[in-house]
């Protein structure tokens, strides 16, 4: 069974690398239709060479990599719109200095002047959400080329200087940037934010770690100074090099954590609304309280495919104009504030219409019909001869690196059950149940060999090592069907419980389950719900599940600590401090002080936040020797590779580097001829 999994994997490689010969020589299928709402397309002027404009330089870190055009162009809609008195024209719409779009390092993409036009057209099974829009439309504050953390650049803001010491940061803004009904951008919008709604107790009752010295719960929080119209500083009482990336790509964060539109919100608040009016909007949207009220209009970065999004003023190259029968239809932003090196504002394609479907196999139909013109995260590896065998309807199959680590293995450490943990917290237990995953088996049958063992824990299968460690631990004693005792007597067993929200979780722990009964280990598995599977972790309940972490991003803080571990995790969240319910009551989960080793783990994590970039990176590798020494969860495959759709006709889709980076240059796709 194994040698023809292999084959199957060798196939598939043979027909993408097939694939790639016959894209090369021009040989790629073409779509039968041509792309979705039939717009004109129009090439937008290529200036021969753009010329340097004489700009101060806020700080080195921060330069652009490319001079700012001095002339600039537009999509034909918006010219119409400009000669029929309805917009300012381009020059007044963009900043003063543009952002020159850089998403993607230049060895990752071989950058092309695009041409305007034509709809995008994706696909998802979630309610009032689309991952792939969120990716191609969300705008950090800065920027990280290809996600890779490696240098920190300008995005929404220009530039940026840091105090030697690292405790203070001082932002320039982007003098003339414009919300997307044209009201301006200022340092006005950054004091509402921080004033009146981080320090506002009510509408923050927690504030962020992240904004606090050393991203710690106890931490001081951050001061913010207004410099003026468009500069700010941020300071903290200790160094917080780690604290430019936070902005750039930090658990996706939007502008919208410091920079939210001060012209409408302040309708919504009772410092800038009389409480007659708030009364009123209070009633006419159905609230108690005009906290509910202005949560409800106040749309974060998380929420940008939410339909109440409609009419939110936003920094996003598209934003959503209309919902209806599940299909989401977003348009150009005309105030969008990159351009391409040639001086053409982006983004190039006109419209984005996400349609929601009921579920993952609709998804699939859909895509493989040629009704869809990107996917990445509706996509499933499983599929992969399915997605080959239908290119001809117009698109391209392509693989690129994930991000996470799709399926790791976690034990809860901290499950109330007294015989479990004695177990499960040996070191020598879990370094048994490494021994028993065939790595290779998973690499061919799950991942079709698009993957492979990892490193951050020992991957060697050698199940006889396996029983010799749970034979030394005391687990020796077996019943009569051969499952291993526990120090009760008792038949000891692992019970999954999963959600069956990706193709390869199901797989996965089908073949962990065999595993691990072959080394006398009783194993069960079954799926639940996300919402059950969310409060069951929540609550201190799940004794073992399977789930992705973001492993391969270094400067990610996600090691699923809440998940390995939840009362060790709490404890660290909160300070060492019980939490407390609205009512002032102990919380039921509580907490509990982990092992010596586990805050060393947890410091060491810290440090990737707090310390500059190259500390940072050494913290990580640092916290993969915890991780290969400890083995607090099983990453067991490493450098996988995920399958993306294109439409054969899309530009500026790149393949290198992580899949997901390529959703947020989408600004820059469009459709050649």
């Amino acid at each position: 069974m194994k040698k023809s999994r292999l084959l199957i994997a060798l196939l598939l490689i043979v027909t993408l690398m097939l694939s790639i010969v016959l894209t090369a020589c021009g040989g790629s299928s073409t779509p039968t239709t041509p792309p979705a709402g039939g717009e004109t397309e129009q090439k937008p002027a290529e200036s021969e060479e753009p010329a340097e404009q004489e700009t101060e330089e806020p700080a080195e870190e921060a330069k652009e990599e490319q001079p700012v055009p001095t002339e600039f162009n537009e999509a034909p809609m918006l010219a119409e719109m400009v000669k029929e008195g309805k917009l300012p024209k381009v020059e007044e719409r963009l900043p003063k200095e543009p952002k020159v779009t850089n998403e993607m390092p230049a060895e990752l993409l071989d950058y092309e002047i695009g041409k305007y036009g034509g709809v995008l057209r994706t696909v998802t099974h979630a309610v009032d959400w689309d991952a792939d829009v969120f990716v191609a439309c969300n705008e950090a504050l800065l920027n990280t080329p290809g996600i890779l953390g490696e240098e920190i650049t300008p995005n929404v803001l220009k530039g940026y200087e840091v105090s030697d010491d690292q405790k203070e940061f001082t932002f320039y803004m982007r003098e003339g940037l414009k919300w997307s009904d044209g009201q301006p951008v200022t340092t006005e919008d950054v004091r509402f934010t921080y004033e009146d709604v981080l320090l506002n107790e009510e509408l923050t009752p927690v504030f962020p770690n992240y904004m606090r010295s050393g991203n710690k719960p106890d931490g001081t929080p951050m001061k913010l100074e207004i410099i003026d119209e468009y500069t700010f500083k941020i300071s903290f009482d200790e160094p917080y090099g780690g604290f430019l990336l936070q902005l750039a790509i930090q658990g996706w964060k939007g502008y919208t954590d410091l920079l939210k539109p001060k012209h409408y919100l302040q309708n919504f608040h009772p410092k800038y609304t009389s409480e007659e009016k708030l009364n009123e909007l209070i009633k006419e949207n159905e609230f108690e309280t005009w906290v509910q009220l202005f949560n409800f209009k106040d749309i974060t970065n998380w929420e940008l495919t939410r339909k109440e999004a409609i009419g939110f003023p936003v920094l996003y190259p598209w934003m959503l104009v209309s919902v209806e029968n599940g299909v989401y239809t977003f348009e150009r932003n005309p105030y969008y504030f990159k351009v391409d090196p040639a001086g053409n504002q982006l983004p190039y394609i006109d419209k984005i219409v996400s349609t929601q479907v009921q579920d993952a196999e609709m998804a699939v139909m859909k895509q493989i019909a040629g009704e869809v013109d990107f996917a990445r995260e509706t996509m499933a590896m499983n599929k992969m001869p399915l997605y080959k065998e239908n290119e001809k309807n117009g698109y391209t199959t392509y693989m690129a690196k994930m991000h996470v680590t799709p399926s790791d293995i976690f034990l809860n450490l901290t499950y109330d059950d007294p015989v479990w943990r004695q177990v499960v917290q040996d070191k020598r237990f879990r370094q048994a149940l490494c021994y028993a995953i065939d790595y290779d088996e998973i690499v061919d049958s799950v991942y079709y060999g698009f993957a492979e063992p990892s490193k951050m824990i020992p991957s060697e299968y050698n199940p006889e090592k396996a029983n010799q460690l749970l034979d030394e631990m005391g687990l020796d004693k077996k019943d009569s069907e051969g499952f291993r005792l526990g120090p009760d007597g008792k038949r000891f067993t692992i019970n999954f419980e999963i959600q069956n929200v990706a193709p390869d979780i199901v797989p996965l722990t089908e073949l962990v389950v065999e595993f691990w009964k072959n080394v006398g280990i009783h194993t069960t598995m079954k799926t639940i719900d996300s919402s059950l599977w969310s409060q069951r972790n929540s609550a201190n309940e799940l004794q073992a599940t399977v789930y992705w972490s973001h492993t391969p991003l270094w400067y990610h803080t996600d090691w699923c600590q809440s998940i390995w571990a939840p009362l060790w995790n709490r404890w660290n969240a909160y300070g060492g401090k019980q939490p407390e319910t609205s009512d002032g009551d102990s919380d039921a989960v509580g907490i509990e002080e982990p092992p010596a080793e586990v805050k060393a783990f947890y410091d060491e994590v810290r440090k990737t936040v707090i310390e500059p970039p190259e500390k940072a990176q050494q913290a990580n590798e640092n916290l993969r020797k915890m991780m290969y020494d400890n083995i607090f969860y099983f990453v067991h495959v490493e450098n996988v590779q995920q399958p993306f759709i294109a439409n054969s006709k899309l530009g500026n889709v790149s393949d290198k580097g992580f899949a997901i980076a390529t959703n947020f240059s989408a600004e820059q796709f469009f459709y050649k001829e």
